[in-house]
């Protein structure tokens, strides 16, 4: 019975698997996207992909619970009844290949998040040299246009 039960549980478990790694893969796909994007401080593309990212994230987020109970499920059948199974060994490399992607996910953002915070560090470089250039522009307009002094009608005493 639990040979029976152990077959049919790897075997979902497997499915569930595939279907989160197909997933993971064009996150990785949209990953790159993006840190290319913010490399190239192309914004657009950002947002562009921003949406398929999400819409990928929620698939990934609903399919977690069912994995989840499959795995609490076989963490309950001794572990030489599971281990014994074909499709053991090919679930092992299926949960180190989605590990994997998650893990080459996580680099990819992470090289967008400096790239972005570069781009930041640089934006407000450029403002605060506008912001002196603009003062320096200012102070250098007062000197060549001195303010004129009131005018009086009287300007001897009489």
């Amino acid at each position: 019975m639990n040979d029976q039960l152990a077959a049919d549980a790897l075997a979902q478990y497997r499915a569930g698997l595939q279907t989160g790694i197909e997933l993971l893969r064009q996150l990785q796909a949209i990953a790159d996207r993006q840190r290319e994007g913010s490399q190239n401080r192309d914004f657009r593309q950002l947002a562009a992909e921003a949406d398929a990212r999400n819409r990928l994230t929620h698939a990934l987020v609903a399919l977690e619970p069912g994995l989840r109970d499959v795995r609490a499920f076989l963490a309950t059948l001794p572990h030489e009844v599971v281990e014994r199974h074909d499709d053991y060994a090919e679930v092992m490399a299926l949960r180190q290949r989605a590990s994997d992607l998650v893990a080459a996910i996580l680099h990819s953002d992470d090289a967008s998040m400096r790239a972005l915070a570069d781009a930041e560090i640089a934006h407000r470089a450029a403002r605060a040299n506008l912001e002196c250039g603009e003062a320096t522009l200012a102070a250098y307009r007062r000197v060549l246009t001195p303010p004129v002094g009131s005018a009086s009608l009287l300007d001897v005493r009489g």
